[in-house]
């Protein structure tokens, strides 16, 4: 768990799962929607692959990466027994 509240605290990791809520996306799409280097992308991609809050698929020569659904739904419902 310590790992998927690390992920979340950096603003950039939030938003690439904004986007990723949207739709599936390759690691140069997301690099296009920040004005920061491809390389950060990927370390923000890894951050958060290894939260398990993303997965990737190879297609091609294409990474995809999409939202781990999963992975929120068990956040989700560990934060509602602390309101219990």
């Amino acid at each position: 768990m310590n790992t998927i509240f690390k992920a979340l605290n950096d603003e950039t990791r939030r938003e690439i799962l904004e986007l990723l809520r949207k739709k599936e996306m390759t690691a140069g799409d997301i690099a296009d929607k920040f004005n920061i280097s491809k390389p950060s992308i990927s370390h923000h991609l890894d951050i958060l692959k290894q939260a398990d809050l993303v997965t990737s698929e190879k297609q091609g020569q294409f990474v995809i990466y999409s939202l781990n659904t999963t992975i929120v739904d068990d956040i989700l419902k560990w934060l509602i027994t602390l309101k219990k």
